[in-house]
């Protein structure tokens, strides 16, 4: 029987390149997102081609009935969840220099980067350990899309560096709380990665790595971020619990 993974923000970008991996690797899908059925079913085609079941779940995850709908899709459709991938998350809308920022802009990216993921993790943690207690060889993982903006700081986007530095304590904490259920929760922080959230900013990145911001001189890539992914969902590391995986090429060490 295959496994079942949640991916937030699972239809493009980062989370788009974990599903990519988990549906060519044994796992069938319940991929998060916004937009409407019809503009992301080229995604939810080639990821039934790679052999997975997809269940398309189109809700905002700040939005506690949403979340609550979603979980209950997945185990009306597939009756099991062994993955959480929290991956959606969102910068400000606007970038505004720390001493400009706004209490609205604040709250939308808190709403979306930390409480929505650290509810929805209280949810399906919840309805792992029940898995677990029905069904002693149930496995079941949490894996977390954080950032190097947990711990580097961007004085004009302070909200969502905060969101991230909260986010690497939400991992930890559920990586302590779950572990007597033998449930391991870790966190891949990526570093400079091409998205969408980076695209208006190529520009300033493309200077920086071409000046030594990483070690690897070059962007990242979602598929680098899938392939991490990928990697702690199989179990390669079964032994770090609560640990932080870089996927940064090199950008956060430190150097003289």
């Amino acid at each position: 029987m295959r496994k079942v993974a949640l991916i937030t923000g699972g239809s493009r970008g980062i989370g788009l390149a974990c599903a990519r991996e988990l549906a060519a690797n044994g796992y069938d899908l319940a991929v998060n997102g916004l937009r409407e059925k019809e503009l992301v079913k080229d995604v939810l085609d080639e990821l039934q081609e790679a052999g997975a079941s997809v269940l398309y779940c189109r809700t905002d995850i700040s939005n506690p009935a949403g979340r609550e709908t979603m979980v209950m899709e997945i185990k009306e459709k597939f009756g099991r969840l062994n993955l959480l991938v929290n991956n959606a998350g969102v910068g400000p809308k606007q970038r505004l220099d720390a001493l400009e920022t706004t209490e609205e802009s604040y709250d939308h990216v808190m709403d979306i980067n930390l409480k929505a993921p650290y509810f929805l993790t209280q949810s399906v943690a919840n309805y792992m350990i029940g898995q677990k207690q029905e069904d002693k060889g149930f496995t079941g993982a949490i894996i977390n899309i954080g950032s190097v903006s947990a711990t580097v700081v961007s004085v004009n986007r302070g909200e969502y560096c905060i969101s991230k530095a909260g986010f690497a304590m939400h991992s930890m904490i559920w990586a302590v709380r779950l572990a007597e259920y033998d449930i391991p929760v870790y966190e891949v922080r990526p570093g400079v990665i091409k998205t969408d959230m980076t695209s208006a900013v190529t520009d300033k990145y493309d200077r920086l790595i071409e000046k030594g911001l990483n070690i690897q001189p070059r962007w990242g890539l979602p598929e680098d971020v899938g392939k991490a992914v990928l990697s702690l969902a199989q179990g390669s590391f079964p032994f770090s619990s609560g640990g932080v995986f870089m996927v940064d090429g090199g950008m956060t060490v430190s150097r003289l």
